[in-house]
C-alpha cells in the first residue's frame, strides 16, 4: 500500500460527501417538492408520459396497488426484452449479423437486466446486435434503476408519513415515481456523463467493427465498438454494472483513461449516496439521513482495508517463481489502474450493487475475493444498488429498532411510529429470502454435476466461485468470479431464478412494511425512547447487519475463501 493509493481513496470518499447533500436534496425536490427541477425544461416529457400511460398524477396508490403495478411493468418489460433477444437476427442495427440468442441465455440475460442486475453469460461485443445493446439493455439500465428508486422512495414515504384526523392509504404512485426518476435524474445525469466519457475517448458510433493493421503488417484486426457512451454512461449511475465489452471496465474503450475511472467510481456511489441524504429530509431529521450515511461509510471504509491491503500482498500462486512481486498482486488486473484503484473499484462496484468491474475478482487474493463476496451477502445495503441500498438498510433499521426495544424493555419505536409483530414478520421475512436462494441453490449447484462442470477450478475456490455467482444473482449485483462458465441451460436458468427472486420477492415485504407504518400514530418521545439520530443507534445498525450476515454466511465462507487463505499461506495451491 502507498500514500498516493491512500491519497486517492480519500479523494474519493471526500468528493462523494460534498456532492451526496446536493443530489439528494435535487432529488428530495424531484419526489416530494411542489415543483421539479428542470421543470421548465423537462416537465413537457413528464406530462407527455403521464398520458401515454394513462396516469393521473393526482391519484396515489396503496401499498398493494404500487407494488402490482410494479410487477406488471417488469414482467411485460422481462417479456419484451426476451423476444427482442430471441428475433434480434430478424432486426435492424446488427452490422456483424449476430444470430439469435439460445432460450436459457435469453431467459437469464432478460431476467438480469430487469432485475437491475446485468449478470452476462455471453460476451457483449460478439453476441448483441446495435438494437439489443440499446434498445432492450441500456433501456432496462434506466427503467430498472428507477422502479428501484421508487420503491425506496415508497418505503421512505411510510416510514417518515405524519398521519392528520383521516390519516392515507397512499404511499405514492409507481408510474408517477418511475417516470420522474427517469426523466429528473437518470436521463440528465447520464446526458451529462456520457458526454464527459466521449470527451475522453469512449466510442459512441453505429458504424461496424473497425479494421486495423498491426505494426508488423499482418492481417487486419477486427475492433469492436459502437454506441458504448450511452450504455456506459447509465450502467454506472444506475448501478447496473453490465459492460459493452465482455471486459467491462477493463476494457480500454469503456475506460480508457485515468479520468474515466474515477467518473465511474464516482457515479456508481453517487445516487445510492445521495438518498441518505433525501431520506434525512424527508423524515425532518437530517440526523437520521446522516446516520445511515454513516454506518454504510464505515463498512465501505472497513472494505476497502480489507481489499487494499490483501491485493497489495504476493500472489501466492507466483511464490517461487522469477516475478517481481513487490506492486503486489498484479494478475487480473490493469497495470495503469494499479492496486489502489482496482481494490477501491471492487469494493465500490460490490458496496454498491453494480457489477462492473475493471479487474478480475476470480484472480484476487483469497481475502480481497471474500470482502468482495462478503460486501454483496450484507445484504447490498453499504450504499447499495439506485434504492435497493436504502430500502434494505431501512429493513435493517426496523430490526435494530425492535432489537434496542428489547434493551429497555418496552414497546420499540421509530421516529415515534410502533415496531410491531406485523412489520418484524416482514422484515424477518426479507432478510431470510436473500440466504435462502443463495445458499439454496449453492448447495445444489455443488452437489449437481451439471453444476460443477462448469468450474475452471476444484476446491475451496471452486466453492467460492458457486457462492460469489449465487450472492451476485441474489443480491441484484452483476460480477463474478470469471473461472465459472455460466452459460449452459442449468446455470442460466438456475442464475436467472436467483435474480428475479432476490429482487421482487423482497421488495414485496419492504413496500408492505412501509404500508404497515404509513396511518400508525406517531407517539411523542419519552424518557424510553431509543434515539435513531445519533452514533449510538448507527453503532447498533451496524452491529445488527454485520452479526445477520456473518450468522448466516460463515460456514459457507469458512469453506471457500477462508479456507483457500490458510491454503496458501501453508503453500498449498487450490
Amino acid at each position: 500500500m502507498t500514500l498516493n493509493g491512500w491519497l486517492q481513496i480519500a479523494l474519493f470518499c471526500a468528493i462523494i460527501l460534498a456532492l451526496t447533500k446536493p443530489i439528494g436534496l435535487y432529488m428530495y425536490r424531484v419526489y416530494e417538492g411542489p415543483q421539479r427541477p428542470l421543470g421548465r425544461w423537462l416537465g413537457w416529457l413528464e406530462r407527455g408520459l403521464y398520458r401515454a400511460c394513462g396516469t393521473d398524477p393526482a391519484v396515489g396508490q396503496t401499498w398493494v396497488q404500487y407494488a402490482f403495478a410494479m410487477l406488471v411493468f417488469s414482467g411485460v418489460s422481462l417479456l419484451v426484452t426476451y423476444t427482442l433477444l430471441r428475433l434480434q437476427h430478424l432486426l435492424p442495427l446488427n452490422p456483424q449479423g449476430f444470430g439469435p440468442l439460445g432460450p436459457d441465455l435469453a431467459f437469464n440475460t432478460a431476467a438480469s437486466f430487469t432485475t437491475n442486475t446485468n449478470w452476462q453469460s455471453y460476451g457483449g461485443e460478439t453476441t448483441m446486435s446495435y438494437l439489443s445493446q440499446m434498445a432492450a439493455l441500456a433501456w432496462h439500465n434506466f427503467t430498472s434503476a428507477a422502479v428501484g428508486i421508487a420503491v425506496a422512495v415508497a418505503l421512505a414515504r411510510g416510514v417518515t408519513y405524519r398521519p392528520g384526523p383521516e390519516g392515507s392509504h397512499s404511499i405514492g404512485n409507481f408510474w408517477v415515481d418511475l417516470i420522474r426518476g427517469i426523466v429528473y435524474i437518470l436521463l440528465p445525469l447520464s446526458l451529462l456523463l456520457a458526454a464527459l466519457l466521449i470527451w475522453q475517448g469512449v466510442p459512441q458510433t453505429l458504424d461496424a467493427n473497425a479494421a486495423a493493421t498491426g505494426l508488423d503488417g499482418g492481417v487486419a484486426q477486427s475492433m469492436a465498438r459502437g454506441p458504448v457512451a450511452s450504455q456506459l454512461a447509465i450502467k454506472q449511475l444506475g448501478t447496473n454494472g453490465g459492460g459493452f465489452f465482455n471486459a467491462n471496465s477493463a476494457h480500454p474503450f469503456e475506460n480508457p483513461t485515468p479520468l474515466t475511472n474515477f467518473l465511474e467510481m464516482l457515479a456508481i456511489f453517487l445516487i445510492s449516496a445521495g438518498l441518505t441524504y433525501t431520506y434525512g429530509r424527508m423524515a425532518r431529521d437530517q440526523r437520521q439521513g446522516w446516520v445511515l450515511f454513516g454506518a454504510m461509510a464505515l463498512l465501505f471504509v472497513v472494505g476497502i482495508g480489507v481489499v487494499y491491503h490483501s491485493e497489495s500482498q504476493p500472489n501466492p500462486a507466483a511464490r517461487g517463481l522469477a516475478i517481481d512481486q513487490l506492486a503486489g498482486n498484479l494478475e487480473g488486473k490493469e497495470v495503469r489502474f494499479g492496486i489502489a484503484n482496482s481494490a477501491l473499484f471492487a469494493t465500490i462496484t460490490t458496496d454498491a450493487s453494480c457489477g462492473a468491474v475493471n479487474s478480475m475478482h476470480d484472480s484476487f487474493n483469497p481475502l480481497g475475493g471474500l470482502m468482495t463476496m462478503v460486501n454483496i451477502q450484507l445484504g447490498e445495503v453499504i450504499f447499495g444498488g439506485v434504492g435497493a441500498g436504502l430500502y434494505g438498510v431501512l429493513v435493517f433499521v426496523v430490526l435494530s429498532v425492535f432489537i434496542a426495544g428489547l434493551m429497555v424493555g418496552r414497546t420499540p419505536e421509530y421516529l415515534g411510529k410502533k415496531i410491531e409483530a406485523r412489520e418484524m414478520k416482514l422484515a424477518a421475512l426479507y432478510i431470510l429470502i436473500f440466504p435462502f436462494v443463495v445458499l439454496g441453490f449453492s448447495a445444489w449447484a455443488a452437489v449437481a454435476p451439471y453444476g460443477v462442470a462448469s468450474l475452471n477450478n476444484s476446491g475451496p475456490h471452486g466453492l467460492s466461485e458457486i457462492l460469489y455467482a449465487f450472492s451476485s444473482g441474489g443480491g441484484n449485483n452483476g460480477s463474478a468470479f470469471a473461472g465459472l462458465n455460466a452459460n449452459t441451460p442449468f446455470w442460466n436458468t438456475a442464475l436467472g431464478i436467483d435474480m428475479l427472486v432476490g429482487r421482487f420477492l423482497m421488495i414485496i415485504p419492504a413496500l408492505a412494511i412501509g404500508g404497515a407504518l404509513l396511518n400508525k400514530k406517531i407517539a411523542p418521545p419519552s424518557l424510553g425512547t431509543f434515539p435513531t439520530d445519533g452514533a449510538l443507534f448507527g453503532a447498533l445498525l451496524l452491529g445488527v447487519i454485520v452479526i445477520v450476515g456473518a450468522l448466516t454466511y460463515l460456514p459457507a465462507l469458512a469453506l471457500g475463501p477462508i479456507v483457500e487463505h490458510f491454503l496458501a499461506l501453508g503453500g498449498h495451491l487450490v
